[in-house]
């Protein structure tokens, strides 16, 4: 049914795994798609609690290269809807109705970092690695930083976003952008365990419980989405933006106009 991704049911545990290894499961028009769809298919089953995972060695490298070098190509108006459909898979993810578990296995980057510390609980392979690296060619992480300002502390949302360095699980771990840290051999069984745990709880104790987390954040989600997509749209019109890409494509240094 999915193209770039798997859907699976057991014992009303949903798993959700990113199936473009050859890609390094990265972000295209296609998978958020189908991400959306597969999203609104858990939330109709009887399923209570979905684990989000990864094929290959990377859990996400960002988006998928196609992807970005159209984007240099495109108008303000095309950047702009192509911000909300990243936002829209960001804010689906956070506010989904069900209880998630995000099973990281190896590198999430950019976009990718997003989709794995987005999840309720965040479980990463020692293998694992985060960062927001847009900055190096010239962009910024807009839309990711409405919810990750308020996932760290301030210093710590600076040093990611401004550096755009890339930390290891143990990092993560000291930030707060992960729960545990985890042997790569038993992240899978592990997020099981954490799912079936879950699983004892009131569903319907569960689902008022994130309703009430969701509401009370919504507005200000919503306010800092809403800059993070007009600065996003915005500087990828930028003369650095186009530099950076195609340095990045070039797999040179990058010359900024400034």
């Amino acid at each position: 049914m999915y193209a770039t991704l798997k859907l699976t049911f057991e014992a009303k545990i949903a798993t959700l795994t990113l199936s473009r290894p050859e890609k390094r499961n990265a972000i295209c028009r296609a998978l958020i798609d189908e991400f959306l769809a597969a999203l609104k298919e858990v939330e109709d089953s009887p399923a209570q609690v979905l684990i989000l995972e990864a094929e290959g060695k990377a859990f996400s490298g960002g988006l998928d290269l196609e992807d970005l070098k159209a984007l240099v190509t495109h108008t303000a108006e095309e950047n702009y809807q192509h911000s909300e459909r990243i936002a829209k898979l960001f804010q689906s993810l956070y506010d989904f109705p069900k209880v998630t578990i995000a099973a990281v296995n190896g590198p999430a980057i950019a976009g990718g970092a997003g989709l794995a510390t987005l999840c309720d609980f965040t479980l990463a392979s020692t293998a694992a690695s985060f960062g927001y690296t847009e900055v190096r060619i010239g962009f910024v992480p807009a839309i990711v930083s409405a919810f990750l300002i308020r996932q760290v502390r301030d210093r710590d949302a600076r040093d990611l976003m401004l550096s755009g360095r890339i930390i290891n699980a143990e990092e993560a771990l000291r930030m707060g952008l992960v729960n545990e840290v985890i042997a790569p051999e038993e992240l899978h069984s592990r997020a099981r365990k954490l799912a079936e745990q879950l699983l004892e709880n009131s569903p319907a104790s569960l689902r008022a419980t994130k309703a009430l987390l969701r509401d009370y954040l919504r507005e200000c989600i919503l306010r800092d989405l809403r800059s993070g997509l007009e600065t996003n749209a915005g500087m990828r019109q930028s003369a650095d933006f186009k530099e950076g890409v195609q340095s990045f494509l070039e797999r040179r240094k990058p010359r900024w106009s400034e």
